[in-house]
């Protein structure tokens, strides 16, 4: 059997090369990735928008939350598990690649099937805490229900990816996004433009396409399986305590992070839903163009983990420092990029979605408060991208309850209750949000204590 680590058969070796070249390299195939991600979900909403008016817009987005809302625990366990492997290559340890393969596929589908049947019996529940307007309730329940069946192609394709980028490969998640967008938007155009569907067939449009880009990554592990070293036989499903301790030891923390700031997200559009249906479809609206113009630089930040990660197992110290300057500068010039565009031109991305004049008024200010979050999240995902790579996930856990409690809830209610903004308070709750986790990131950077860590690849 040939062996798992070979780079010239599964992704590249991100331990050599000149730092910039190969952090690009690596991490362009994941910004198109996420960007493709993103396009698909606009059309969603571009298109339940033209056929169906803010009350369509508002249905889609808030039904999506639940989505949103179980995306950050398929996101941390993917995440655990490709910072694990990153280490483990850069270890060369190939026993333990091939358990924690295996571990990471069982315990992603084994959550998923829990998520979905939460999202099923308590969608009612969900859109009440989401204070969804009355008149986009219909089109809400239907997305939330038909979408949580879904869940479990999501964290299927997010397992499979986060052994790919771990291992240092990021072109094929690129080409089964691919799949899924051209599913998509093919189905929304036939299902809500032709048949009339509305939200439900939007919904419909989006599980189709995430069966495509599971399937794709599955049969591409599958294809692939000697260079895996997998195998399709229950035997290699069993989890091992030992990967599945780490990733659960990396992944909980993480999840519980990113749940926080789901959490204080979900309060921010909870409380904004109950300005009215303008204020709510200018906030949807801003919400999935802050994502797209996000994917540049949290691209880079997912490139950045796994290199750092791949660099500590192999002990390259230096290394891994020089990736974490090199990354900030390319996130600074590309957080400037964004900025232009919500400066520039907040009318024109507004009026891709939705031609409530209305709406896009509202839009040009939600674009220039949100100028300030492009910045703070291109430093903070920084050098957060080196907590994460080496693993520290107790400052992980700190960074999330600064940034989704703390900052994102206390800035908000200090704009809105002593700075009397309104609606508006809660977008600059959100653009201050990263301020404290990023200057606690830094610090922790310049410490230089990172670079005592025990790795996990030594246990």
């Amino acid at each position: 059997m040939e062996a798992v680590l070979k780079k010239d058969k599964v992704g590249i070796n991100l331990t050599e090369g000149k730092i910039l070249k190969t952090l690009l390299i690596f991490a362009i195939p994941i910004i198109l990735t996420n960007l493709i991600q993103q396009f698909y979900s606009m059309v969603d909403l571009m298109i339940i928008g033209k056929y169906m008016g803010s009350e369509g817009t508002v249905g889609v987005s808030t039904g999506g939350e639940l989505a949103d809302m179980l995306m950050p625990i398929a996101n941390a366990f993917a995440m655990a598990g490709q910072i694990y492997i990153a280490q483990l290559v850069g270890a060369k340890d190939e026993k333990r690649v091939k358990e924690t393969i295996g571990t990471l596929l069982t315990l992603m589908m084994l959550v998923a099937i829990v998520c979905t049947v939460f999202g099923v019996f308590f969608h009612t529940d969900i859109l009440r805490l989401l204070n969804c307007p009355s008149e986009a309730w219909e089109q809400a329940a239907s997305y939330m229900i038909i979408t949580a069946l879904g869940v479990p192609f999501i964290f299927g394709y997010n397992a499979v990816c986060g052994v790919l980028r771990g291992m240092g490969e990021s072109k094929r998640p690129l080409y089964f996004i691919m799949i899924a967008a051209t599913v998509n938007i093919v189905m929304d155009i036939l299902l809500v433009a032709v048949f009339k569907m509305e939200a439900a067939g939007t919904a419909i449009a989006t599980i189709l396409s995430q069966f495509g880009s599971f399937a794709a990554a599955f049969y591409y592990l599958y294809k692939h399986k000697e260079q895996f070293d997998f195998e399709l036989k229950l035997s290699y499903f069993k989890m091992k305590w030992e990967p599945l301790k780490l990733i659960l030891i990396l992944g909980i923390p993480q999840m519980v992070r990113s749940s926080f700031v789901r959490f204080s997200m979900l309060w921010v559009n909870s409380n904004v839903n109950s300005y009215g249906l303008v204020i709510s479809a200018t906030n949807a609206v801003g919400n999935k163009i802050n994502k797209f113009l996000e994917v540049f630089v949290s691209g880079v930040n997912t490139a950045s983990g796994a290199a750092i990660g791949q660099n500590l197992g192999a002990k390259k110290i230096d290394r891994a420092s020089k990736i974490t300057w090199v990354t900030l500068a390319c996130c600074l010039v590309l957080a400037s990029i964004c900025a232009g565009v919500a400066l520039f031109a907040p009318k024109a991305l507004f009026a891709i979605f939705t031609p409530d004049q209305a709406v896009i008024d509202e839009g040009v200010i939600y674009m220039k408060i949100m100028i300030m979050h492009f910045f703070m999240s291109a430093i903070t995902g920084t050098f957060q991208a080196m907590v994460t790579g080496c693993g520290f996930v107790s400052l992980g856990f700190l960074i999330g309850i600064l940034d989704g409690v703390v900052c994102r809830i206390g800035f908000s209610l200090l704009f809105v209750n002593v700075f009397n903004q309104g609606a508006y308070g809660y977008w600059w709750g959100t653009a201050f949000a990263r301020t404290l986790p990023g200057l606690l990131c830094f610090a922790y950077f310049m410490s230089g204590k990172w670079k005592t860590r025990k790795l996990l690849s030594d246990k």
